[in-house]
């Protein structure tokens, strides 16, 4: 009898003890904390994606990476994304203001270090058996599987993004490198009607996030975060990152994409955790959501 892949137990198997990781979703549901120092509010909208990989009258070029920043106290130079194929070395940020306050969503504070949040064991990575799998309602109707080799050849895409976890703290300004959900895309396209993906890791986690949000152009399957691998207990060898959601969606040790014909609710999502998860709307839990913010 063959033995189902380690990261295909169902969510059920990863254990009750799972909601120890995040709070009661009722919990501090009417705390709201002023972001920024100073008390400086957050102000309303949300970040655009910026592209820092070419310079722009008035801007200077810092790094190696050749990012743009402004000459004084103006904001980042919007410039167009590269079309039709992902070079290594592109650098995409998603901040429009370098002031870490005013990138800082509601009820979001910045902690000392960099806090780490995951449940279970880390598992251990074995390159000559590890596989990325992207299946469900895809172009083909057939499954695509990466081995290790090929999946780390890809084109590399690096973004400049920050982290919130739903637990309130955020991570400023880190530095990821991957393949870009927009090169997985195209490698292997969905269906016209999917409209949804769920991304898989190890022990049966999963989270779901909608079409448009895993196309967007700083979505990616991250390999380093600032200039090294990434370690174990962060996601090592692969981490989805979807920065302009709840972290639960950016899933560590992913093994998997599916593309969906319809919504289906991930591990969290499934256990009181909103659908949609956008920090900048506060959307924690699920008894904030809309109708159309979730399946059926």
């Amino acid at each position: 009898m063959s033995r189902s892949p380690r990261w295909a137990m169902s969510s059920a198997a990863v254990g009750h003890s799972a909601m120890a990781v995040f709070p009661s979703p009722r919990r501090d549901r009417n705390e709201v904390r002023i972001a920024g120092s100073a008390g400086a509010p957050v102000p309303p909208g949300r970040p655009r994606p910026i592209c820092r990989n070419a310079p722009a009258p008035g801007v200077r070029r810092r790094g190696k990476e050749g990012a743009a920043r402004p000459a004084g106290n103006g904001r980042w130079q919007d410039c167009p994304v590269p079309t039709g194929e992902t070079a290594r070395g592109v650098v995409v940020d998603q901040t429009e203001d370098p002031l870490e306050e005013d990138r800082l969503p509601p009820g979001q504070y910045v902690p000392r270090g960099r806090p780490v949040i995951h449940y279970g064991r880390v598992p251990t990575f074995r390159p000559e058996t590890w596989e990325l799998h992207v299946m469900g309602a895809t172009a083909s109707g057939e499954p695509h599987r990466f081995s290790w080799e090929r999946f780390s050849g890809l084109p590399r895409t690096t973004v400049l993004a920050d982290l919130h976890c739903v637990t309130k703290f955020s991570i400023m300004g880190n530095e990821w490198s991957g393949v870009s959900a927009a090169t997985l895309l195209e490698i292997a396209p969905p269906a016209p009607g999917a409209g949804h993906v769920m991304i898989w890791g190890e022990y049966g986690y999963s989270a779901n996030v909608r079409m448009s949000d895993f196309v967007r152009e700083r979505t990616l399957l991250a390999m380093e975060l600032d200039g090294t691998p990434l370690s174990p207990e962060r996601g090592h060898p692969v981490r989805a990152v979807v920065p302009h959601l709840y972290a639960w969606k950016s899933v560590k040790w992913v093994r998997a994409v599916e593309y969906l014909l319809e919504d289906r609710r991930g591990f969290w999502e499934e256990r009181g955790y909103h659908n949609i998860a956008d920090p900048w709307q506060e959307q924690r839990y699920s008894y904030q959501e809309e109708p159309g913010e979730g399946p059926l």
